[in-house]
């Protein structure tokens, strides 16, 4: 790696955050610092209901185009640089957000505060880096994209412009696929009402615990959204209808980091969110294909040296947790105590069109997207429903109130089309596809056995009343995604030996249930 790829992330604008108590405990539990008061609001509150305020900000948070996403044809030379550089524009959001969240003062005073003071310099920043990728790419021989430059500009957005708290009406449907039943793609209904809330995310309020979310249009009581799942694609004759289940645990052990070695390989912290671990042990920012060999596993089946990784959940009762103070953690606002899954599943199936091929040593895959708020819903491949209403209803942008008895469920559905060529691509995605609404891969890819997971959690039910919400759960994410339910995602990393990989296709092949 080269010089921007292992440098440890600047503590986030640590003075400010300390001058508007952010996250600073007190005899109670937290002080919560009220990012989106209106001007004659008091800066500071006691968290005392840990119930998420009703405020009145103009702008909620920074919006910048995804880089990383543009960059679909990086020299495999320069690509640990550009990984670098791109956590380095990462880096400078956060910053810039955490400026934005400190300063309501002052841009209730000067409306043009945020475009002067947070805005014009951000993106002054991010085009010097934009010039340091360019030249990374053509240094190697490769064609940066020639519209580089104007990525550079970020703009505010304000609260119902997100797409957290929108009733999508589809959201993305990821090719029709089905997850062990599950719908993939997620349909919503629109107009629901929500304990008193305003419905299509017009509420101003980003609060929670935090300052940063998740908002009370975030979440909805499931038993009143109308069932939504399609039906699974018609199998044909050579489908393969077998599945082949891994047990590894459900991160008992707490293996946790902020690290993200896909996306940023090199950088601490490249996520800015904690992750569980399960599969293999030895993973962080520096791991490398020999280390996750080495890795062991938490996976009963031994050969099975996978990695697989997806952003903690943690309520938001007042409680506290060991990173309270920590990059990633507390000061990037994520706050309250981690939730860790009752249970954890994780299962290969098969294509309904014909047989699979098995994954290549390696392979990596991303699903979802962690930047949805400012991204918007195109990669969007979040899953939120209850127990006993998974067959009925899925969410994509809200999370479930759930009935008394039933619990919070993630369920993920990753690509299962692969190029035949590639483990990973420069945007980490044009590698793997969705199979299409009938359950056929496009453009020459190959069907590989689908990664499905689905994670329980016992969550006591938020409770939304007049605009506010007590008790809110969320996902870990970055900050300035304001931990919409729509940016969930997850990660993996297929590490297999003693010729597991094609045992599992095999078994999907043949129709068997193996585990």
């Amino acid at each position: 790696m080269g010089r921007n790829t292992r440098k440890r992330r600047t503590p986030l604008a640590t003075k400010a955050i300390a001058a508007s108590a952010a996250l600073a405990l007190g005899g109670g539990g937290l002080i919560w610092a009220n990012f989106y008061a209106s001007a004659h609001e008091s800066g500071n509150q006691s968290w005392g209901d840990n119930r998420t305020k009703a405020a009145t900000a103009q702008v909620s948070t920074i919006s910048c185009p995804d880089v990383g996403q543009r960059l679909t044809n990086v020299p495999n030379q320069a690509r640990g640089e550009v990984a670098g550089e791109l956590s380095n524009l990462d880096r400078q959001i956060t910053d810039a957000y955490q400026r934005l969240a400190t300063t309501r003062d002052a841009q209730a005073q000067d409306a043009s505060f945020v475009q002067n003071s947070i805005l014009q310099p951000l993106k002054d920043r991010r085009k010097a880096i934009l010039d340091r990728i360019r030249l990374e790419i053509t240094r190697v021989g490769g064609t940066a994209p020639g519209d580089l430059d104007t990525l550079a500009n970020c703009t505010a957005q304000n609260a119902d412009q997100t797409t957290g708290g929108q009733q999508q009406n589809g959201g993305q449907q990821q090719g029709g696929q089905q997850n062990g039943g599950q719908q993939q793609g997620g349909q919503q209904q629109g107009g629901q009402q929500q304990g008193g809330q305003q419905n299509g995310g017009q509420q101003q309020n980003n609060g929670g615990q935090a300052g940063n979310g998740p908002a009370a249009a975030d979440f909805v009581d499931i038993t009143k959204v109308q069932a939504n799942v399609q039906a699974k694609p018609r199998k044909s004759r050579n489908a393969s209808t077998g599945t082949f289940t891994t047990r590894c645990g459900v991160n008992a052990n707490k293996n946790h980091n902020t690290d993200n070695v896909i996306v940023a390989p090199g950088v601490t912290n490249g996520a800015h969110h904690l992750h569980d671990y399960v599969g293999n042990q030895k993973v962080n920012a520096f791991s490398s294909n020999n280390t996750f060999l080495q890795g062991g596993t938490s996976c009963q089946n031994k050969n099975d040296l996978s990695s697989y990784y997806w952003p903690v959940v943690r309520v938001q009762d007042g409680s506290q947790d060991f990173d309270q103070n920590a990059d990633g953690g507390g000061k990037e606002g994520n706050v309250g105590k981690i939730l860790v899954p009752a249970q954890a599943q994780i299962k290969y199936v098969g294509s309904p069109t014909g047989k699979v091929v098995a994954m290549p040593q390696f392979l990596r895959i991303i699903t979802g997207d962690a930047k949805t708020t400012t991204n918007g819903l195109a990669n969007a491949n979040a899953h939120w429903s209850c127990t006993g209403f998974e067959n009925k209803v899925q969410l994509t942008t809200q999370y479930p109130i759930c009935p008394q008895g039933s619990k919070v469920v993630r369920t993920f559905a990753f690509q299962s089309c692969w190029d035949g060529q590639n483990v990973d691509s420069a945007n980490h995605r044009t590698h793997v596809a969705f199979a299409d609404a009938n359950g056929n891969c496009q453009n020459g890819f190959k069907a590989i056995p689908q990664l499905t997971m689905r994670l329980v959690y016992n969550i006591t039910p938020p409770t939304v009343q007049n605009g506010q919400v007590k008790n809110a759960y969320a996902v870990d994410g970055f900050p300035e995604q304001l931990h919409k339910p729509a940016t969930d995602h997850d990660d993996f990393i297929s590490v297999t030996t003693g010729g597991l990989a094609n045992k599992i296709a095999n078994c999907v092949n043949r129709g068997q249930n193996c585990a």
